[in-house]
């Protein structure tokens, strides 16, 4: 199997579209420019940080079908990127459909994973992955009821939202209106529609970064797997991530095992981040996404090839290696304020230690909770590398505009 790449800016370049354009992308597309690849960026706003790496970039409403079917027309991309859910896939779909354009990983990943009910019913209903047990609402009246179903606590999610936005864990009858109200203005696009799911007790969930990527002799798709990710969140949005998370054998062979079922149902070429819950020798399904995934932030400084590398790599057709050399942890740095023009200061004592490191995402503007960095380190233990990485990230000052 021949793999060619072109020359950007040329007749001859590989022309790829990123729909989203955050931190994420931002390091995809780092990874592409050095393969020689010729980026497009486009976002709902202006400067966002993989626009500022990419050859040119758009503003746009990705939701607006007319809009996105005329910038794909325009950009002719070989290949089409999605990073955030609130997009029209069903432009995808039929660009998809008439090989205009090659959708990664696929149109059917995107269209199923953007929404939790598509991807929920695909592994429990369709795949028999094991999930907890969950309910999908449309109404506040069907909410209180599916609540009361479920029993509590349990907790809340829009069909289509990220980063924690609009998720909340519901402990009694008193809290559902609140709930349903909170979930209504957090989803990515208001479809008016949530999963309710029944809270399980497990010991750590993780994240399974599954890479399928084509073998470079015989063109078939394997698939391949990162060690896995341990992370910790807040109301739903990571706060810090470590790899290795220890497991036991039997756990991480089931886990592995539904990993690679589902990402096979979705299909094409890529990373997917997988979020699995475990309890002892137990797995069960929480999510996927088919593309790098925020926890996996930690492997810029625990493994040979990033997860951004790693998606790079697949969706051209190169051979990937998901091998770590280092245990290493990750930790969010956040804006702590709103406002634009934002700078970082103390960025010498917090990389005083030379096994640390920072990414700061260049984002025009902050929120409280705005993620706009993070912090990397490697140590010999777990433990270790969280704390270092805890404290590189509490020494970056974030300073408002003069």
């Amino acid at each position: 199997m021949t793999v060619r790449i072109g020359t950007p800016l040329q007749s001859s370049a590989t022309r790829v579209l990123f729909l989203g354009s955050g931190e994420l992308g931002k390091e995809v597309v780092i990874s592409l420019q050095r393969l020689g690849v010729e980026v497009i960026a486009a976002d709902r706003y202006d400067n966002a940080p993989a626009m500022q790496v990419a050859h040119r970039s758009y503003t746009l409403n990705m939701n607006d079908a007319t809009a996105l079917k005329a910038l794909i027309e325009e950009v002719k991309p070989h290949l089409i990127v999605p990073e955030i859910e609130a997009i029209a896939t069903e432009v995808l779909l039929d660009i998809e459909a008439q090989n205009i354009a090659t959708v990664i990983p696929s149109a059917k990943a995107v269209n199923l994973t953007m929404n939790r009910e598509g991807i929920r019913r695909l592994a429990a209903e369709e795949l028999g992955l094991p999930t907890s047990i969950y309910r999908f609402a449309d109404s506040l009246e069907s909410f209180r009821a599916a609540c009361d179903d479920i029993g509590y606590p349990n907790f809340v999610k829009p069909v289509m939202s990220s980063s924690g936005k609009g998720q909340s864990r519901v402990t009694n009858f008193k809290e559902v209106d609140a709930a349903w109200d909170y979930a209504m203005q957090g989803g990515r696009v208001n479809q008016g529609k949530v999963i309710i799911e029944s809270q399980i007790n497990f010991d750590y969930e993780i994240t399974l970064l599954t890479v399928r990527a084509k073998n470079p002799e015989t063109g078939a798709i394997e698939t391949h797997f990162c060690d896995p990710i341990g992370h910790r969140q807040e109301a739903g949005d990571y706060v810090e991530s470590w790899q290795p998370q220890p497991m036991s054998e039997t756990a991480l062979i089931e886990a592995k095992r539904i990993a690679d079922k589902v990402t096979t149902a979705l299909g094409g070429c890529g990373i997917f981040g997988v979020e699995l819950f475990i309890k002892a020798d137990q797995v069960w399904f929480s999510e996927v996404s088919p593309r790098p995934h925020d926890t996996g932030l930690v492997t810029l400084a625990s493994q040979f090839q990033s997860e951004f590398e790693l998606h790079a790599r697949a969706i051209l057709g190169l051979p990937v290696n998901t091998a770590r050399h280092s245990t290493a942890a990750s930790a969010v740095i956040y804006a702590g304020q709103d406002g634009t023009n934002l700078s970082f200061s103390n960025l010498q004592h917090a990389l005083a230690h030379p096994d640390t490191d920072l990414r700061l995402f260049g984002k025009p503007e902050g929120f409280v909770k705005r993620r706009m960095g993070v912090a990397t380190a490697r140590a010999e233990s777990v433990e270790s590398a969280r704390q270092l990485a805890k404290a590189t990230a509490d020494a970056v000052q974030v300073n408002p505009s003069e």
